[in-house]
């Protein structure tokens, strides 16, 4: 009961704000090709989910429902997150472990990592494309670049931040340094590192966005970038309110994941 008062609370202002969008475009306060109205919008959303040919002799409905053009995009764009941010978060992850663990490394690598870090993944957009030309690989190290960064800060803060208390009950007990790092510095940093990684794949979901733009002919991206030549407003806010429900799936999604892994952890704190 709690969970359907929070949803229909959560849903009272999105609610109400198309209810507005839709009766100020009724007015025509609004020109429909700036702003179309939410019923516009849905119209297109619908005909830009439905596949665009008639079903094929030996076809199953099932292979023709996921034919359509919006299936197509948000497999696209999801199979560049998914590969994009498994190449930044393997390379941050080990990477961020050892700087944690090690002082001498922190000192080597740490005034690299500060540089690098605040340049904006798009900024790599001009290399990206010299370096790897067109297709999926500039997309992929893009996405790789953007959750990188997050992965690698929030595991270093992680191992850096363990209790003292831990480490000298630990040393106490006589462990020796592999046990020390995989049985109490790595669990104690596990909050940290799942927190970045929640980071990291938000933003490898805007950055995928960014480079469909210019890189592929396929995805969300490009699909809202193909619409704005042609002035579909309509398609434009439907490949947007389809990126913002894919982002909210798949935080919802990473967040549960992290609830489940860091039980004991909450079992701790309460």
């Amino acid at each position: 009961m709690k969970k359907i008062n929070a949803f229909l609370q959560g849903a009272l202002v999105p609610v109400l704000v198309l209810i507005v969008w839709e009766a100020a475009s009724h007015a025509g306060l609004f020109s429909p090709v700036v702003m179309p109205a939410p019923s516009a919008v849905a119209a297109k959303w619908w005909a830009y989910l439905m596949p665009l040919q008639a079903q094929e002799p030996g076809q199953t409905t099932l292979q023709w429902l996921f034919s359509g053009e919006l299936i197509h995009d948000a497999y696209s764009s999801l199979y560049r997150v998914v590969v994009g941010f498994l190449i930044g978060a393997g390379l941050a992850l080990p990477i961020g472990l050892l700087m944690g663990a090690t002082p001498r490394i922190y000192t080597l690598l740490n005034p690299l990592v500060q540089i690098l870090r605040p340049i904006p993944p798009i900024a790599y957009i001009p290399l990206a494309i010299l370096w790897f030309g067109l297709g999926n690989p500039p997309s992929f190290f893009l996405i790789a670049i953007g959750a990188f960064f997050p992965v690698l800060m929030n595991t270093i803060a992680g191992v850096r931040q363990v209790d003292g208390i831990y480490i000298r009950a630990a040393r106490n007990l006589g462990v020796n340094q592999w046990t020390m790092f995989t049985r109490v510095m790595l669990p104690a940093a596990t909050p940290y590192i799942l927190a970045g990684v929640r980071i990291g794949i938000g933003t490898a979901f805007i950055v995928v966005i960014v480079s469909e733009m210019i890189a592929v002919n396929d995805g969300l991206g490009f699909r809202i970038l193909e619409a704005r030549e042609f002035m579909w407003s309509d398609k434009i806010i439907a490949g947007m309110i389809t990126i913002g429900f894919l982002g909210l799936a798949i935080d919802t999604g990473v967040s549960r994941l992290n609830n489940y892994l860091l039980r004991w952890h909450r079992g701790l704190e309460h």
